[in-house]
């Protein structure tokens, strides 16, 4: 046991407590499987990080740090705001990158880029692999979420690391009026994204303007926010966790695809929390070569040391 560097900070957010909280352990060397897992269990947040020495192969590849990401219920490959959150983390502790222009993560899935956007940091969404999910288990899910069949527009599963089966629905009405029966979802072992647009003449007016709002985005400060074009809620009981705040890995392939599909321009903002009375905001753009980034701000909350 030793004393090591800690920082508890909240993740899509610029003010503390209406986020996605995620433990930081700014030293992980030397901890087993086990200990990061009891930890992570302890915390009994959604997310907690340990910040560990590239390996030699990711090293040479360009990462500057590497992370392990566990939930209470065990390890992720690779997750959104545990990606953010530990790089704030990680930056304020006087880490230094490699590149000026971007920042690498080594993690579960490979290396990860992060770019810094005015005040916020945004990854680039990891290769996303998409296919129709079963229509017994879409029927399944349906029913433990109290979804008729004609709310959901459109499914598919969404794996880049994590695997959400991912949902549109008729409305962000629909999204947040949702009561779900959590032990069901867990029996079913499936994670479930659903995300609903706040209208859809609103949307059809993004999608017309999305080629210059993508080229708008490269490289300049975002314009101030305006009311968010998505709501999204992530459900996520077979890892232990009923309802999580606000979740990047879930933005980003809802992104990858919604965007593909032409059914979300190019750049928009989505809510995520309200239910859990948070406000998360998650910014989405694609650049002009293809490369979707999921953006937000990130504020600490707590440091100090923890004894592991």
């Amino acid at each position: 046991m030793m004393q090591r560097r800690f920082k508890q900070v909240d993740v899509f957010t610029a003010a503390p407590c209406l986020g996605n909280a995620l433990a930081v352990v700014l030293d992980g060397a030397d901890l087993d499987d086990a200990a990061m897992q009891r930890f992570a269990r302890w915390t009994n947040l959604s997310e907690t990080t340990f910040v560990l020495a590239p390996t030699p192969a990711g090293r040479a590849a360009g990462a500057d740090y590497r992370v392990r990401i566990f939930t209470p219920g065990g390890e992720l490959p690779f997750a959104g705001h545990p990606t953010l959150g530990s790089c704030h983390a990680w930056l304020q502790n006087g880490g230094q990158p490699q590149s000026a222009a971007l920042i690498t993560q080594e993690c579960g899935v490979g290396l990860v880029r992060i770019r810094r956007d005015g005040a916020r940091l945004a990854f680039a969404a990891p290769p996303l692999t998409r296919t129709n999910p079963a229509p017994a288990l879409l029927a399944q899910v349906s029913q433990a979420l109290g979804l008729r069949p004609d709310q959901v527009i459109a499914a598919q599963l969404l794996d880049n690391g994590p695997v959400w089966l991912g949902l549109w629905l008729d409305s962000s009405d629909t999204v947040l009026a949702l009561a779900p029966d959590h032990v069901r979802l867990k029996t079913l072992g499936q994670k479930v994204g659903l995300a609903g647009a706040y209208s859809a003449q609103h949307a059809s007016s993004l999608i017309a303007h999305s080629n210059r709002e993508a080229r708008a985005f490269a490289g300049r400060a975002q314009p101030s926010e305006a009311a968010p074009d998505l709501e999204v809620r992530a459900f996520a009981a077979p890892l232990g966790i009923n309802e999580d705040p606000v979740t990047g890995s879930l933005n980003a392939s809802l992104a990858q695809w919604l965007i593909a599909e032409g059914l979300m321009p190019a750049r928009y903002l989505a809510a995520q929390g309200t239910c859990l009375e948070r406000a998360g905001r998650v910014h989405i753009a694609r650049d002009a070569g293809g490369q979707v980034w999921v953006g937000g701000e990130s504020v600490t909350c707590i440091e100090g040391t923890v004894t592991l």
